[in-house]
């Protein structure tokens, strides 16, 4: 989701017509994830770092959230999307935290796509948090894994993330899953968010499915999981799972039934 100020300002309108518009562009890239079969999208809204930016923008930014949750939370409903911000939530409003609590608790029910909003998020004290709370048992992976998810909200399970990309020019992941993006390809591309819709999402898509992923073992060594990813297509057997961020996006992968598009 990065690029939304940039946006703006080269049209000669204030940053919060770029925020708006980046809005605009949530909507597009959820409706082409929900088509592409993809099973997580997550979009980086707010790092913990962007609180350094002026009051004005950072309320601005809050205010455009709460109300992206209360006018989407009905159309998520209907297209079976389930909704979850992570993050830190003590630095919120509370009026905003009543409205992601409400959005979660209406989409719990959703099996079409995991949608993850991450606001006022940072991977280091997810990680930081996630240690003190492990009280120096740091032995067991699994446990530890599920030690960040509890930092930060986020539910049991959360596929790691397979793609990551990132719009707006810049080259760097800005602190977002640390822990999850291991293994992740990188895709970075000059679109600017307020532009990214299901064609720039399609290509990335095709993109990732072009690259071999080893995860550290030879090909012949792999077994099922060097296989899960078919080089030169689309997989027919297995669902995307897409993760965006402010600065890009990530996209890992779960078992299920695949869309009609996939």
């Amino acid at each position: 989701m990065d690029g939304n100020g940039r946006w703006a300002q080269s049209r000669g309108q204030p940053r919060a017509v770029g925020h708006q518009a980046g809005g605009d562009a949530v909507r597009r890239t959820v409706e082409a994830a929900l088509d592409l079969g993809v099973g997580t999208l997550t979009l980086y809204a707010f790092s913990a770092d962007n609180w350094k930016r002026p009051r004005a923008e950072t309320h601005a930014l809050m205010a455009l959230f709460g109300t992206y949750l209360r006018k989407e939370t009905s159309h998520c409903v209907e297209s079976g999307v389930r909704l979850k911000v992570v993050g830190r939530r003590d630095r919120l409003d509370p009026s905003l935290v009543t409205a992601i609590e409400n959005a979660e608790r209406a989409t719990a029910a959703g099996h079409a796509l995991r949608l993850r909003l991450a606001i006022d998020y940072s991977a280091r004290d997810s990680l930081l948090q996630a240690a003190c709370e492990s009280r120096g048992n740091l032995s067991d992976r699994a446990a530890f894994a599920r030690a960040v998810e509890v930092a930060v909200h986020d539910d049991a399970g959360t596929p790691d993330v397979d793609l990551f990309i990132r719009t707006g020019g810049e080259q760097r992941l800005s602190d977002l899953f640390g822990w999850d993006c291991a293994y992740a390809e990188v895709i970075f591309t000059h679109t600017m968010w307020p532009d990214f819709g299901a064609s720039e999402l399609r290509q990335a898509i095709a993109e990732f499915y072009r690259r071999d992923r080893r995860f550290g073992a030879l090909p012949e060594l792999q077994g099922d999981r060097g296989s899960a990813v078919k080089r030169n297509q689309f997989p027919q057997n297995r669902a995307a799972t897409f993760h965006q961020t402010t600065g890009g996006s990530a996209f890992d992968q779960t078992t299920r039934e695949p869309s009609p598009d996939t």
